[in-house]
C-alpha cells in the first residue's frame, strides 16, 4: 500500500508555485498512470493543467490543489512534523486522496474519482476550467486544512479595488497639490465602526486591507492612492456591497473583483464538525456533486514558512477519506 508520508515528501519536494505547477502535475498524473488509473491532464493554459483521474464512472470525487504560495520551502521530517511549503495546504491532503484512493482500488471499490487542480492560490482558473469536464460524481470531497473535522460551512470573500484620486504638485508647496494617500488612509479607518452582517454558524464577516500603494516619490504630492480589500463573507453578498458603496460614496472610487459566496456543506455521522472562514474552490465546481470539505492539517500554519502536518493526522487522513467516500457511497 502507499507510504503516505513518503508520497507527501515526495510532491513537496517540487515547487508548484500557482503558474509553475508543471512538474508537480507531471509526476502526479505518471505516478496514476503506474498504477492503472485513466488519466486526463486538461491544459489551463501552456505547461499546466488540471488531472481527472477516473477508473470508470466515478460517484465520489477527492479534490484539492496542487498548487503552493511562494516562498518554495523544502521539505524536512522531524519526529512527527512534516514540514515544507504545502505540507498541509494542500500537498499532504493530495497524497491522502491518492493513498485512501489507491486502498479503495485495492479492495474493489472503483466508484472513485481524483481531481487535482491548479491555480487555487491565485484565481482559481483551474477549478473554473475543471468545472467543463463531463463529470459523473454525486460528492465532492474537497481538501483544504480543516484540523480533520468536516467543515459545516466556509465563509465566502468579495474583492474590491479601492482608488481615490488627487492632484500631484511638489512636496515644498503642498497647498498646490491635493495628496490621494491621506484622505485613502482616513477612508480605510472608517472600515472599523462598520456594523458588518453576523451569521450564527459562520460568524463575522471580516475584511483585510491586503494591498496599498500610490505616489511616485517623497517630494512629489500623490496625485493617486489605490488599496485591494478582501472580505469574508458570511451569507448574502447585496448587504455587505451596500455597506461598502455607502462607506465610499463620493470620496473613492470601487471596482468589484472576484466574488465567491459563503457555502454549507454535506454531513456525516462520526464526524467532528467546525465552520471554516476561508474560501475554497468548492463554488466553482459545481458540476461535481453536492460538496463536503475534510483535510489534515491546520489553516494556521500554512501560508507561512512554518507549514507542517503531524504524520500522524497524515496517516489519520487515509483512513478517514476511506471511511468517508464508503459512506457517501452507501
Amino acid at each position: 500500500m502507499t507510504d503516505v508520508i513518503a508520497l507527501a515528501a515526495e510532491l513537496l519536494a517540487i515547487e508548484s508555485q500557482t503558474g509553475k505547477e508543471g512538474k508537480v502535475v507531471d509526476f502526479t498524473s505518471r505516478w496514476l498512470v503506474a498504477r492503472g488509473w485513466n488519466v486526463t491532464v486538461q491544459e489551463v493554459t501552456p505547461g499546466r493543467g488540471n488531472i481527472w483521474a477516473s477508473r470508470g464512472r466515478g460517484a465520489v470525487t477527492f479534490s484539492t490543489h496542487l498548487d503552493t504560495v511562494p516562498p518554495f520551502v523544502p521539505p524536512t521530517l522531524a519526529g512527527d512534523r512534516l514540514s515544507g511549503r504545502g505540507a498541509c495546504d494542500a500537498k499532504g491532503i493530495a497524497a491522502a486522496m491518492l493513498a485512501a484512493a489507491d486502498r479503495l482500488v485495492a479492495d474493489g471499490e472503483e466508484r472513485v474519482d481524483l481531481l487535482f487542480v491548479v491555480g487555487e492560490e491565485k484565481g482559481s482558473d483551474g477549478a473554473r476550467a475543471a468545472n467543463h469536464l463531463p463529470a459523473t460524481s454525486k460528492f465532492l470531497v474537497n481538501g483544504e486544512p480543516t484540523e480533520s473535522k468536516l467543515a459545516s460551512g466556509c465563509k465566502g470573500s468579495q474583492r474590491v479595488m479601492v482608488r481615490i484620486r488627487g492632484r500631484e504638485a511638489h512636496s515644498a508647496y503642498p497647498h498646490l497639490g491635493q495628496s490621494a494617500i491621506e484622505p485613502m488612509l482616513d477612508l480605510l479607518r472608517q472600515l472599523r465602526p462598520i456594523a458588518w452582517p453576523k451569521d450564527p454558524v459562520l460568524g463575522e464577516t471580516t475584511y483585510n486591507v491586503g494591498v496599498l500603494h500610490g505616489g511616485t516619490e517623497a517630494n512629489v504630492i500623490p496625485g493617486f492612492a489605490e488599496s485591494e480589500v478582501m472580505f469574508r463573507l458570511v451569507g448574502d453578498v447585496a448587504p455587505v456591497r451596500a455597506l461598502i458603496e455607502q462607506w465610499a460614496a463620493g470620496r473613492a472610487e470601487l471596482e468589484w473583483g472576484s466574488h465567491i459566496p459563503a457555502q454549507r456543506f454535506h454531513l456525516i455521522d462520526g464526524f467532528e464538525t467546525a465552520p471554516m472562514a476561508y474560501t475554497s474552490d468548492i463554488p466553482l465546481l459545481t458540476r461535481w456533486g453536492t460538496p463536503l470539505l475534510f483535510g489534515p492539517g491546520s489553516i494556521h500554519v500554512a501560508h507561512t514558512t512554518e507549514e507542517f502536518v503531524s504524520t500522524t493526522e497524515l496517516r489519520a487522513a487515509v483512513d478517514a477519506y476511506v471511511r468517508i467516500a464508503r459512506a457517501l457511497l452507501a
